[in-house]
């Protein structure tokens, strides 16, 4: 396959993605919803987790909204399945006696015991916002120690940079993905965005290894090296996805509420890395390589 040659086709189809994220996440805060769903743990408010004895369908989480609402005053509170039994209802910030009537209301409702409780807490808006400080922390930092990783592996800066690009890349699909579907943000946000860049950066350091290798074996042009290099890995790198996929998938559809959350990214997200490392990050790598041949060719001296 010509991967180099169709280049532009690969990253009109990445840049027309992010866009439509970034679009939709404009809409959102110029609407006023926000530019994401931010769960508790980052936008701060109050939570109570309660054993209803039975599985959270349709008609019950309707019902809990209501409840909820009605009690609290929140207008958009949000209703998940810890479990099989225990559903998980977030909301703005309630005092402690709203969340009280709260669960007296469900425990008449549903007939459950005083002891069906099982958590009833608070997050302050100073806590969401260390947590939101050190989730963009832990992903700028990983950058930056990735781009020097693969700067000095590959004794080459631009292998590096495409690489770092590339990850930008996936988080800003991940983004899109939030924005658009309208995925709470919280701590699994944190550790899908975290996974897939990881995840990602393995299969791109695969391809440029083979690269690095057919670089000093091969006697062609960069074109020619690329596209063998990566039709060499390119069975590897979709079994590898794949395998990874079926697992991710099981989840998603097994899964309660919480573990969807984190599942539904994560499958979004293996996908952009698979695509980024074969599709984008090698042709960066490519463009600059190029960029740097003729900066030296323009700059030699003419002779007479």
């Amino acid at each position: 396959m010509k991967f180099i040659e169709n280049k532009n086709k690969f990253f009109i189809a990445s840049l027309v993605v992010i866009a439509i994220g970034l679009l939709t996440m404009c809409f959102n805060g110029f609407t006023g919803k926000g530019a994401f769903e931010q769960d508790i743990e980052f936008k701060g408010g109050s939570l109570i987790q309660v054993n209803i004895e039975q599985k959270l369908t349709g008609t019950i989480k309707e019902e809990l909204v209501e409840l909820t609402k009605e009690i609290t005053g929140d207008a958009n509170p949000r209703i998940t399945a810890a479990d099989n039994t225990d559903v998980i209802i977030t909301m703005t910030r309630a005092d402690a006696d709203s969340r009280i009537k709260l669960f007296e209301a469900i425990k008449e409702k549903y007939n459950l015991k005083d002891d069906q409780a099982r958590a009833d807490s608070d997050v302050s808006p100073s806590i969401s916002g260390e947590i939101k400080l050190g989730a963009l922390k832990a992903v700028v930092l990983g950058a930056v120690l990735i781009l020097i990783y693969i700067s000095f592996r590959f004794k080459d800066f631009k292998f590096g940079a495409s690489a770092v690009i590339a990850l930008m890349h996936d988080v800003l699909i991940m983004l899109a993905v939030y924005s658009v579907f309208r995925i709470p943000l919280n701590n699994s946000f944190i550790a899908a965005m975290l996974t897939i860049v990881g995840y990602s950066i393995n299969d791109t350091i695969i391809i440029f290894d083979r690269i690095r290798e057919n670089k000093g074996k091969m006697i062609t042009d960069h074109i020619d090296i690329i596209n063998t290099s990566i039709n060499q890995t390119l069975s590897r790198s979709i079994y590898t996805s794949l395998t990874t996929l079926i697992m991710i998938v099981l989840l998603f559809i097994l899964g309660a509420d919480s573990v969807k959350q984190f599942a539904f990214p994560l499958i979004i997200g293996i996908v952009a890395g698979t695509y980024s490392s074969i599709f984008i990050a090698s042709p960066l790598w490519y463009i600059m390589s190029k960029s740097k041949k003729n900066k030296k060719k323009n700059g030699k001296p003419k002779t007479a």
